[in-house]
């Protein structure tokens, strides 16, 4: 048995190291020169995955990397693990799917099955993939399977991962269905079966609207509560204790990453097409992304408090990844705040020592020491990952604008909140 995984980012790479563990030989695939030769190093580029765990199942012949496409020519199950960003006009780019299936449809053996993993709209497994893979005498569901199965990697999380999250899997018939089923079984505890590719493209846009939406309300929330005086921290952790009937979120600087800020705007895109209108969508959407300008104008709120004007102002971003404990920028509310804070004239540095790779404006600390959080004359917490040492932060900092209400409990007037 082999298995091809194309794509090898933070969903690929997991997915092809759980099917490795379990003794099969997997081709991963990707298109970036310099992923493969990290891999063939035995080097990991992915938080979740450790270097040792790369080395130990590539000596073992199980974990196999290549750009090459033709070394899935033997391959019983392929999963498409690629991209899906937002192109500049907020529209669907699904150019990787179809640049993968392309060079797939020349190296794919008959039997095998597919299943795209990557996020997208409803109907692209169907009409986009499908359409590419199928021939005049090879049929889909027939000569090959194919099947769609949406990704639910969280990186940095502890407890849920590839292997013991449920995997939602719906095929173009049930032997495609059946077949992807059977071999996403051998690497993964729970599989969840769906009606069709389209509920189960669905699924994956209702996760994270949901998640969009939420954080939507309580990022207003966060803005109400500042006009009426209120911590909304404090709301949120009293109507937590109602033991039913609401569910906490948190607010923050602004949604960043490549799912929960890109996939709803998937769906919205296909509704219009559709000449439906999502308000819930678009809303939440337009709440989240003025986030940073608020923080940004709050931050300038604080400073005129002690007669500081933003323009000069020495000014510490901790954490410029999207979220906690990851080395991701994609989509971060850091980079926009880092951007209108130097607009208004700041000057402006941050540090996060995950951040090995990508763009980031401003200028990088490398180390951060008491004399830098000193002369600062804010510090802002947009990321708050663990490793951080707050009290030291806390100690020899001026004036420290949280954003994520890490120093929660902690005494004193320089404290301040979202």
């Amino acid at each position: 048995m082999k298995i091809a995984v194309v794509g090898l980012g933070y969903v690929g790479l997991p997915l092809a190291c759980a099917f490795a563990e379990k003794g099969i030989e997997v081709h991963g695939v990707d298109i970036s020169g310099e992923k493969i030769a990290l891999l063939k190093k035995g080097t990991s580029y992915v938080g979740d995955i450790k270097s040792s765990e790369i080395k130990n199942l590539s000596k073992k012949g199980f974990l196999k990397a290549s750009t090459d496409f033709s070394t899935i020519k033997d391959c019983d199950c392929i999963a498409i693990c690629v991209p899906t960003p937002l192109r500049k006009t907020q529209d669907p780019d699904i150019s990787y799917i179809i640049d993968s299936c392309e060079k797939i449809k020349n190296h794919i053996k008959k039997g095998a099955v597919v299943v795209l993993e990557s996020t997208t709209y409803p109907g692209t497994t169907r009409e986009v993939v499908c359409e590419i893979l199928q021939k005049k005498d090879f049929k889909a569901g027939k000569d090959f399977y194919l099947a769609f199965s949406p990704e639910r990697i969280d990186p940095s999380n502890k407890k849920w991962n590839v292997k013991n999250t449920p995997k939602v899997i719906g095929g173009i018939n049930k032997a495609s269905l059946e077949k992807a089923v059977y071999y996403y079984s051998l690497a993964i505890e729970h599989i969840v079966p769906a009606s069709s590719l389209e509920a189960a493209e669905m699924v994956k846009l209702l996760e994270n609207t949901f998640r969009a939406v939420n954080i939507g309300l309580i990022n207003e929330m966060a803005q109400i509560s500042d006009r009426l005086g209120l911590d909304v921290w404090e709301i949120v952790n009293l109507a937590k204790t109602k033991p039913y009937g609401f569910m906490p979120f948190y607010p923050g600087p602004g949604l960043g990453g490549h799912c929960i800020p890109i996939d709803p705007l998937y769906l919205s895109w296909k509704m219009k097409s559709l000449n439906f209108y999502t308000r819930f969508i678009d809303l939440a959407s337009e709440i989240n992304n003025a986030m940073p300008h608020f923080t940004v104008t709050k931050l300038a709120m604080i400073l005129n408090g002690f007669a500081k004007s933003v323009k000069g102002s020495k000014i510490i971003i901790l954490g410029v990844a999207y979220k906690k404990d990851v080395s991701d920028t994609r989509e971060s509310p850091s980079l926009e705040i880092i951007k209108g804070l130097e607009e208004m004239g700041a000057d402006v540095r941050w540090y996060d020592d995950l951040i090995t790779y990508g763009y980031v404006p401003g200028a990088r600390i490398k180390k951060l020491d008491a004399a830098a959080l000193a002369k600062a004359d804010m510090v802002v917490i947009a990321t708050d990952h663990s490793h951080f040492d707050y009290d030291f932060i806390l100690k020899n900092s001026k004036r420290i604008f949280d954003l994520r209400n890490r120093l929660s409990g902690k005494n004193g007037k320089k404290i301040f909140k979202l």
